[in-house]
């Protein structure tokens, strides 16, 4: 497990790799959480500090804090999904560096299709994961069990469902790290209860027409995506 110095309480890093076309929410939930527990630094990561890494429809930009060559051991890992993820696991630069932080980490995670990350870093072999229930088939061809649960975990390897899922994989890891109470504070504190209007957020619930209909609208948003 990684280690870091301090006499009272050690930091805990927690390294958000950025690539293009990530979906923001799956970066952003996890660090709003997260970023508020004392001892806990956020740090968004890719090839180069100071880099702008653009969202998936190109109207958002995050500015990473850290190079990977900067970050090469921090405790959590928090890979987002997006329909970059796809063609992120072929991005040497990331997988490497996730492939080595992984062995030090005390944890390490990931939101929405991010999942694909792990899974092409050999991280799920074998092992129920959770992904954007569109990405089912392609986490399993990695070796890994789709299952629907919202947060699964084995070990220090943890996935979440889909881009709000995040949030909850966040408060799951404030309970690993700081206990429960600390995690039902931050719930409490950015006030997440939620209460959707429709309770169709997974494809248990939704039933066949709607998932079909949503499979219709969401190849519609990917192949609208812009080129750059």
């Amino acid at each position: 497990m990684a280690q870091a110095t301090g006499d009272v309480e050690r930091e805990i890093v927690v390294a958000i790799p950025l690539f293009h076309r990530f979906t923001a929410l799956d970066a952003v939930g996890p660090y709003e959480a997260l970023r508020m527990i004392p001892g806990v630094t956020v740090r968004f990561v890719s090839v180069r500090e100071g880099e702008a890494v653009t969202a998936d429809i190109g109207q958002l930009q995050l500015i990473s804090t850290a190079s990977f060559t900067d970050l090469p051991n921090p405790h959590i890992i928090v890979v987002p999904g997006g329909p970059g993820a796809f063609t992120a696991v072929n991005d040497a630069a990331l997988m490497d560096w996730l492939k080595k932080a992984h062995i030090t980490s005390t944890y390490t995670t990931s939101v929405c299709t991010g999942a694909l990350a792990l899974g092409g870093a050999g991280l799920l072999e074998g092992l129920t994961a959770t992904t954007h229930w569109e990405a089912y088939a392609d986490l399993a061809a990695y070796g890994a069990i789709p299952t629907e649960t919202r947060v699964i975990q084995h070990g220090k390897i943890i996935t979440s469902a889909g881009i709000s899922s995040g949030i909850d994989m966040a408060l799951h890891l404030i309970t690993l790290l700081k206990g429960e109470e600390v995690a039902k504070m931050v719930q409490l504190l950015i006030e997440y209860d939620p209460q959707p209007p429709y309770d169709v957020g997974a494809p248990s619930k939704a039933g066949e027409e709607l998932v079909e209909k949503t499979r219709q609208f969401s190849e519609y948003f990917i192949n609208t995506l812009p080129a750059n």
